[in-house]
């Protein structure tokens, strides 16, 4: 009877067990009730439940998490193959028509570098606050709002943080449509929020295949480190656009996306553990994080004004948000704010134009973050 006692998960679960679960509860609430990317908010909770139930040996050596850990986070190849799938989904068109929103995706990039040096400096002359560069680096990417880069570069760099960071990483991500709007407001004049923009021109598919191929050779000839996340994103797009893989580009995009998003979340979710959540270091990434999405998405609606200034074609600034990677939804706000200031504004294109830029620039970003610290 003591041994049948002992085994119960009553006797074993200990208070930071019950707060992560309550945790993963309201991670599930946000992905059921308010469909806050439900795609990976409910496996990452679900992964958070079994990592918190005592006496299961999930996590354990030779439990199934620890081994899907080991096999996909920690090689690096579930962020990989979520690229490849996002390559596959994801139309470059828009940027190509309107090559201007490039610079909003690469704008919104500041968020990341300056996150990295602030993250560092507060280490230096905070006492208390510690923080080494590889941690800096894979925190500040939260900033580029893209949750594979994010785990990618966490798990290169800072694996005992993977959870704060993908949890960070994720909600933030999920919380586009209340995060990003009151930015948005405070740093556009009304008159700016209305300006209506034009058609884009049709691209060719020429240009679209070119576009991939292009992108990784320059990316092997400047900054080979961040060819692992570009070349997935560029082979799934070239699947895509070349008009001889349509079977490839449907895998990719939909079986392969589906199972790596499964098992990454689940996997993701594991880092929910309480010995390894549980501490000062979460609240320093979430903390980071948020100021890293919120400047990212500053960034992007001050560099629209700028360039404004400078072109007879105005944008709306309020596609600039779209720099950040939060693909289709930082877009998808983008449209909703155009539309509520001028009903017959559609700027949901011309934002997903920045949008796919912000995907290649925090991809390129990481690669900088691994020369620099890894």
């Amino acid at each position: 009877m003591k041994a049948l006692i002992d085994s119960l998960g009553l006797t074993q679960m200990t208070l930071g067990q019950v707060v992560m679960m309550m945790v993963c509860f309201v991670l599930l609430y946000l992905g059921i009730k308010k469909k806050f990317e439900p795609l990976l908010l409910i496996p990452i909770a679900v992964g958070g439940l079994l990592a918190n139930c005592p006496g299961a040996g999930m996590t354990e050596s030779g439990g199934l998490l620890n081994i899907l850990f080991k096999v996909g986070i920690e090689t690096g190849i579930f962020p990989l193959l979520i690229f490849l799938g996002v390559g596959a989904m994801t139309d470059f068109g828009p940027m190509l028509a309107n090559p201007k929103t490039a610079l909003l995706g690469g704008a919104a990039q500041f968020a990341i570098f300056g996150t990295f040096l602030g993250g560092i400096l507060l280490s230096k002359f905070i006492p208390g606050f510690e923080l080494s560069p590889k941690q800096a680096a894979s925190i500040a990417i939260i900033g580029g709002a893209d949750g594979p880069t994010s785990i990618f570069l966490a798990g290169k760099l800072a694996p005992e943080l993977l959870g704060a960071i993908a949890v960070a990483a994720y909600s933030y991500m999920a919380l586009v449509p209340v995060i990003q709007p009151p930015i948005m407001r405070l740093l556009t004049p009304k008159k700016g929020r209305q300006i209506k923009m034009t058609q884009l021109r049709e691209v060719s598919q020429r240009e679209k295949i070119i576009f991939p191929i292009m992108v990784i050779c320059l990316t092997a000839l400047f900054i080979p480190l961040a060819i692992p996340l570009i070349g997935m994103l560029m082979f799934g797009n070239l699947l895509k656009e070349c008009g001889v893989t349509e079977r490839l580009a449907k895998g990719a995009a939909n079986e392969l996306m589906n199972i790596v998003t499964i098992l990454l979340g689940i996997t993701v979710g594991a880092k929910l553990a309480a010995n390894l959540f549980l501490t000062p270091q979460t609240l320093i990434v979430l903390l980071l994080g948020v100021i890293a999405f919120c400047i990212g998405t500053g960034s992007g609606v001050l560099m629209a004004r700028l360039l404004n200034l400078f072109s007879s074609n105005k944008m709306n600034p309020l596609i600039g948000s779209a720099g950040v990677s939060a693909i289709p939804m930082a877009a998808r706000v983008s449209e909703k704010l155009g539309q509520e200031e001028n009903p017959d504004n559609h700027l949901l294109m011309h934002a997903m134009g920045a949008n796919v830029a912000g995907s290649i620039g925090s991809a390129i970003a990481a690669g900088i973050l691994l020369a620099l610290c890894g």
